[in-house]
């Protein structure tokens, strides 16, 4: 026989190979084709007068396959298959486009395309590896190649016991057989359905991924947290999620203060997966001084993705995009000044891109952040960045964990002195972030470096250092103490300003003090509200700045920070309303937190000629101080105040738990503890003072008095008699004493 072309292109979709009536009577369905290398080759013949008597119409891919050219003399003998054992039970079958330069993203529906396969080859002999064509509906032409058959067996299906499987190599068609259909590797094909192979899904993970080696401390709860929410779908192969019919998560934000680890967590995400390498922008980096540049690159970094989506569907590799300070680019839209409108164009261009009417299912965008406040709300919702991690400061186990892993190195080199107590370190480093812990140990390492370095004439060296180096305890103690402070720690410079002269217990001092320490201590109880906020007011030099302050030192909380008016000499309103927003938001990140408001009067700009006060801070002021902290977290405010009646009037009162009074000095006994306990007279001088001022009416503030007192330490030297004489004058001329007449 001779080898022909297909007389049509309809019976080219066959698969048959077309024959002459003249030459196979109609019985015969099967045939042998004996090629020239001695392969042999199983094919369903179709009779048809379009080929010539002594030719065969074998179809392109049957010809490719074959190795077989027009006009080819080939043995052609009638194949006689076994009914009972060569029977398709099931059959799979890898596809792939024809044309491969001819694709489509659109998904063909392998539980339609079983049955129109079954429609189409009826009683249909197959052979594994024979390559076929394949129309389906109106869709791109299929080609597809055989690659398992697995035999039916009708004894065992009518006795209805179990039956063993078993592989041929040729089997026809039954009504009740099986199709699974799989995509061919390297192909862009999407299929869906049922009727499709489990893809080989590629592990999410690196092979080499250890979470121990990732060096990020103190963030294990907030890690598990980010695998169950944004990677738990995406370990899976696609056909769970899409039997689930859920989407990937696209959005992950992380934020909270600086240097808690937020970039280094999203660089070690990027590199634990299985991914194409991150995309890392600085969010300023997007902006461009072009109209629609911004916009532009905003597209750029999702086009790649774009394009594999389109090519591979839901079998495309994961993107991932960092943005570094995405509030540079995603403020609230109508937020920004000016006419351009650039910043709204930005969100609306990622807000299109992450979740617009062409959605992406193979991207994960990172944002990272300090100020989630300042992000756009719809950016925030699910579908976009739906993931929102507090990236917080770390808990003592979590600052032993950073300090394990930023020592590593040391302690394997036998550099960390055995005197070192990384859990004492870590209890003494309260409200360190990370970042801050690693300068500790910089600079515990300068300092022990500092040791084998002599200064003179010339820098030398000692040649033994390497030897003899080792980092002590006294190295991180001194770090502590003299280079590393936390940004969120206690303002402990500005709160001795306060109480430089300390305090002096005078009579009801002792009660004040004890009662303001029982507040602090309410104020940390876990049984109590997680906000306290306390007022201590009275006259003007009654030492209300000095208690608080004392208070708040004493409090031992590892977050404390004074806001003063001195500090916001010459600020607009809004300006002084963002300082001391600002303030209180830190204070959230802490978990106890005591903040310091000295003088409110003169922080919203109250004069009483008018009366005129700013009403932006005094609103500012009362939402802060109403508003409770996050859960887990504990606020201790602190206030003094001159003008208790002020505040009264302006309803600030109410914002606080609790009020104290912090009196004048009105009985001589007291006047004479302070005189003692300052000791800036003898003891004789002291009881002459006294003979002169117990005959009258004293009413003077602590801070008035030391302040006078202050005048007898510059007049040391000068006779005892003179010395008692000017502190009564003074005390006169300055009204606070008024002799009996």
């Amino acid at each position: 026989m001779k080898v022909a072309k297909c007389p049509n292109e309809e019976l080219s979709f066959t698969n048959c190979v077309i024959v002459n009536e003249n030459d196979f009577p109609l019985k015969v369905k099967y045939i042998q084709v004996t090629a020239d290398q001695g392969k042999q080759y199983i094919y369903t013949i179709r009779h048809d007068r379009g080929v010539k008597p002594g030719h065969m119409g074998f179809n392109a891919i049957q010809r490719k396959q074959a190795l077989l050219s027009l006009d080819q003399e080939i043995r052609v003998e009638p194949y006689v298959h076994d009914p009972q054992r060569q029977l398709v039970g099931s059959m799979v079958l890898e596809a792939d486009f024809l044309q491969k330069k001819s694709t489509t993203n659109e998904p063909y529906n392998t539980d339609q395309m079983s049955m129109s396969f079954m429609e189409q080859f009826p009683k249909f002999g197959f052979t594994v590896g024979q390559a076929l064509v394949y129309k389906f509906q109106d869709k791109k032409t299929l080609s597809l190649t055989v690659k398992e058959i697995e035999a039916a067996d009708p004894e065992a299906v009518a006795s209805g016991k179990k039956r063993d499987s078993r592989k041929i190599d040729f089997g026809v068609l039954q009504a009740n057989s099986s199709l699974v259909f799989e995509k061919a590797d390297g192909s862009f094909l999407i299929l869906t359905g049922k009727a499709k192979a489990r893809s080989a899904h590629t592990s999410l993970f690196s092979a080499d991924w250890d979470f121990q080696k990732m060096g990020i401390g103190g963030l294990d709860e907030q890690f598990i947290q980010i695998l169950r929410r944004a990677f738990a779908s995406r370990v899976f192969p696609p056909e769970v999620t899409e039997h689930l019919g859920v989407k990937h998560v696209k959005g992950l934000l992380l934020y909270g203060p600086p240097g808690t680890g937020k970039t280094l967590m999203a660089r070690q995400i990027g590199k634990m997966l299985n991914a194409r390498e991150p995309k890392i922008v600085n969010g300023p980096e997007i902006l461009d001084k072009y109209v629609g540049e911004s916009e532009a690159n905003v597209r750029r970094l999702f086009a790649e993705a774009e394009e594999e989506e389109k090519r591979m569907g839901p079998n495309s590799g994961l993107h991932i995009i960092i943005f570094d300070e995405i509030d540079a680019i995603c403020k609230q839209r109508g937020s920004v000044a000016g006419n351009t409108g650039v910043n709204d164009t930005v969100v609306n261009q990622l807000l299109s891109k992450i979740d617009g009417v062409e959605q992406l299912n193979n991207i994960l965008v990172i944002g990272m952040t300090n100020r989630k406040d300042m992000m756009d709300d719809a950016l925030l919702r699910p579908g976009r960045l739906e993931i929102q991690v507090e990236i917080g400061l770390p808990d003592e186990q979590g600052r032993f964990d950073i300090l394990k892993i930023k020592t590593a190195k040391m302690k394997d080199h036998n550099k960390l002195d055995r005197d070192v107590d990384l859990s004492e370190i870590a209890a003494l480093t309260k409200n360190f972030s990370g970042a801050e812990l690693e300068g500790l140990v910089k600079a515990a390492s300068s300092s022990a470096l500092k040791r084998y370095i002599h200064l003179g004439n010339k820098i030398e060296v000692d040649p033994n250092a390497i030897d003899k180096l080792k980092i002590t305890r006294n190295d991180f103690i001194y770090s502590l103490e003299n280079d590393v402070k936390p940004s969120l720690g206690t303002s402990d410079e500005a709160l001795s300003k306060f109480i430089e002269r300390g305090i002096i217990n005078w009579g009801g001092t002792r009660d004040l003090v004890e009662k303001g320490l029982m507040f602090v201590k309410q104020a940390r109880s876990p049984e109590t509200s997680n906000r306290l906020c306390l007022l201590l007011e009275g006259a003007p030099t009654a030492g209300t700045s000095a208690m608080a302050a004392y208070l708040c030192k004493n409090s031992d909380f590892p977050f404390i920070k004074v806001i003063n008016s001195r500090e916001m000499v010459g600020f607009m309103e809004s300006s002084k309303c963002l300082r001391i927003n600002k303030v209180f938001d830190d204070a959230y990140r802490s978990e106890l937190s005591c903040i310091f408001m000295n003088d409110l009067e003169h922080l919203m700009g109250y004069s009483p000629i008018g009366p005129r006060y700013q009403s932006l801070v005094l609103d500012a002021m009362y939402s802060l101080l109403s508003s409770s902290p996050p859960p887990g977290r504990k606020l201790l405010v602190v206030c003094t105040s001159k003008r208790r009646s002020v505040l009264e009037e302006l309803g600030l009162l109410s914002a606080f738990t609790a009020v104290i009074r912090v009196p004048y000095i009105a009985h001589q006994e007291d006047v004479k503890l302070v005189l003692d306990e300052s000791q800036t007279m003898t003891s004789e001088e002291v009881d002459s003072v006294m003979e002169h001022i117990n005959h009258g009416k004293i009413f003077v503030g602590i801070k008035k008095l030391l302040g006078l007192l202050d005048t007898m330490r510059v007049m040391r030297g000068v006779e005892a008699r003179k010395r008692v004489a000017a502190f009564v004058n003074l005390l006169e001329d300055e009204g606070v004493y008024t002799p009996e007449l």
